[in-house]
């Protein structure tokens, strides 16, 4: 996860919990190349029978496709699994592809499908109402200001927690979450995936899209906020 993700998961200023201030030489950084000419380029020698092309494509989208299968899956091996057999579907379906969506897009489609299939049930349905509030409600007074404000943590924070301490409360953070947050956090956030990307690689509306990653977000917000207020 590279500073702009962090910063978008991070407290806003308005709480003063500007993460950027602790989090400027985060560690977690996700090879993130946007697929452009390069997926069109592999995508055409893979067409013309070309075997290194798809190995090439295999080795600039498997680690992604693999951290998707995890949120869906029990195990990295049935992770593996999954991917394995996504794989096989895109070589027996290259020549349909139409292009109606960047090659990315129609392989993590095809790849949720066949985790989906697993048959792990709490990751089919897009449950807008697993989270509860974004803030815990008790927080507030009856006016709805803070009767108890977030601890100002950020003046203090590099002396209190190195980068690579907040780089792992990051990916802590993130392997807490809902398994639909997870996924959308995950795609938008450290693998830079557009919303429209998104919602057609998870099947999901714009709406919904929306709430998990709001949700998301707002829960390792929680957890970032409560790690930090509690460092020496």
């Amino acid at each position: 996860m590279d500073l702009q993700a962090a910063i978008r998961i991070a407290p806003s200023l308005s709480l003063r919990l500007n993460l950027a201030a602790s989090v400027a030489a985060v560690a977690w950084r996700v090879a993130r190349s946007r697929p452009g000419d390069e997926d069109a380029a592999l995508l055409e020698r893979l067409r013309a029978g070309d075997e290194q092309a798809f190995l090439e494509l295999v080795d600039r989208h498997q680690p992604r496709m693999l951290r998707l299968a995890r949120t869906f899956v029990s195990s990295p091996a049935v992770a593996e699994e999954v991917v394995q057999d996504t794989w096989l579907g895109v070589l027996r379906g290259i020549d349909r592809f139409a292009g109606r969506s960047t090659l990315q897009t129609w392989m993590l489609s095809i790849l949720v499908n066949r985790a989906r299939s697993t048959g792990v049930s709490e990751s089919r349905s897009v449950a807008i109402g697993d989270a509860g509030p974004a803030v815990d409600a008790a927080r507030f007074d009856g006016a709805g200001a803070w009767s108890s404000p977030p601890r100002h943590w950020v003046e203090e924070s590099h002396e209190r927690l190195s980068a690579e301490a907040v780089s792992g409360l990051l990916r802590e953070a993130l392997g807490e979450l809902p398994a639909r947050q997870r996924q959308v956090v995950l795609l938008r956030d450290v693998e830079g995936l557009t919303s429209e990307e998104v919602c057609a690689a998870l099947e999901i509306s714009e709406g919904n899209q929306r709430v998990l990653l709001h949700r998301g977000r707002s829960r390792m917000r929680e957890s970032l906020e409560a790690s930090l207020g509690e460092a020496p």
